[in-house]
């Protein structure tokens, strides 16, 4: 059953069912207790949901005339539910929301409430004026982000060290790795499939020298260019470094049958949480590049997640107090500490700045060391992604050639770029 509750009167059985209904915004005020009643919104495993349970019934605690309902899920299921929120105006008055949708739900800035409204309820001075600019839609300040996050390369050191190699830096010394551990049946890397797409990207630009898009915004690779994606694909696989998507399982990282992942600045706990309480050493390794290209090359970087207020909210002022609470607020940066990245907000910093260690802290400071591009949001596009690997499985199981392949795969991802 889907259930959202008041945070008050969840029980550990809710805790691990989550709380998945649909939020809308109550526009009445609780005449017993004279509470205003709002509504929040996030998704994330069974930790994230436990420590932000915790932290909104703290800020209930801090403010006894709001009662917060919320509702939460993994990733899957919100992103599912939030395309009906968003469709029905059933929206949370605050929520987490995805870098990309402000593209698909705010172009014009009017699909989320301006937080430069409540900036009476918002430190916004916790933020730098770039970092703002990433939740800015046509001048209205849409969303505000958590953390940055970067697709991270991630090795189980303890693994490499069995086999006498170094953690790898170059796309050779993956292929070296495979040769020593194919033989038991270990891959020296995995992604799943957005992560292995844009991994691929990063290789295709170091390979020919080309960004993916141009300067703004359009497509700049061509059939050619896919062809090598394509290409490089089918090699990785073939000789073992990484598995077919369509076979990839998260649980092998735990198995060790994965020697390391690709995966975000923000997963690395939830990927390699099992690991490390096992004794095993887990390193966020360097970029991979082409021997001799420049380290951060074809590597992009977006914000974590971000907070938004609803545009249909009728308790604006109390949703922007659950927002600084969420972003700026000690309690909050206690409970969360740098489990989704280093936050961006100077206050929050300030207040963990003790605690900032560990798996994620690490490649969030790696991320920090070295410029990289500004991932665009259509990149994450979930169809074009399936598109890729259709037509590279095509090419896997002698459907078409590789040519053919990127000649149609080019001409539909061009479609994403000029509807």
């Amino acid at each position: 059953m889907n259930i959202t509750k008041t945070v008050a009167a969840l029980t550990s059985a809710v805790l691990l069912a989550g709380a998945l209904s649909a939020c809308g915004s109550s526009n009445e005020k609780n005449e017993r207790t004279q509470q205003t009643e709002i509504s929040f919104s996030w998704w994330g495993n069974d930790s994230r949901n436990q420590y932000t349970i915790e932290a909104i019934e703290k800020f209930e605690e801090l403010h006894p005339e709001i009662k917060v309902n919320v509702s939460y899920s993994e990733w899957a299921g919100y992103e599912t539910r939030n395309k009906v929120w968003m469709i029905s105006d059933t929206e949370c008055d605050v929520m987490q929301i995805n870098y990309g949708w402000l593209d698909t739900y705010s172009a014009d800035g009017k699909g989320y409430y301006d937080i430069n409204e409540l900036s009476d309820q918002v430190a916004l001075d916790n933020f730098d004026d770039d970092v703002l600019n990433y939740g800015r839609r046509n001048g209205a300040l849409n969303a505000l982000p958590i953390a940055m996050n970067a697709q991270t390369v991630y090795i189980n050191k303890t693994i490499y060290d069995s086999y006498g190699l170094a953690v790898p830096k170059t796309w050779d010394d993956l292929f070296a790795a495979a040769e020593k551990m194919s033989a038991d049946g270990v891959y020296p890397l995995s992604a799943a499939s957005k992560s292995m797409w844009l991994y691929l990207i990063t290789y295709t630009e170091q390979a020919t020298g080309k960004h993916i898009l141009d300067e703004n915004g359009g497509l700049n690779f061509t059939a050619d260019d896919f062809e090598v994606m394509i290409t490089f694909y089918k090699e990785l696989v073939d000789k073992k470094v990484l598995p077919q998507i369509e076979y990839y399982e998260r649980i092998k990282l735990d198995s060790e049958e994965y020697a390391g992942s690709v995966a975000w600045v923000s997963d690395a706990n939830n990927y390699f949480g099992e690991a490390i309480e096992k004794g095993r050493e887990i390193v966020a390794a360097p970029y991979t590049t082409i021997s001799g290209s420049g380290e951060g090359e074809g590597w992009y970087a977006k914000p974590a997640t971000m907070y938004a207020v609803s545009s249909n909210t009728e308790h604006p002022e109390e949703a922007g107090m659950l927002l600084d609470y969420l972003l700026n607020g000690s309690e909050m940066a206690e409970f969360q500490g740098v489990e989704k990245g280093i936050p961006l907000s100077r206050s929050a910093q300030e207040t963990i700045k003790d605690e900032m260690q560990g798996l994620q802290y690490e490649a969030s400071e790696k991320m920090n060391e070295i410029t990289l591009s500004e991932l665009d949001p259509t990149l994450e596009n979930g169809d074009m992604i399936d598109d890729f690997f259709a037509a590279a499985n095509e090419v896997l199981y002698d459907k078409a050639t590789s040519h053919e392949a990127a000649e149609e795969l080019g001409s539909k991802i061009a479609g994403y770029f000029n509807s």
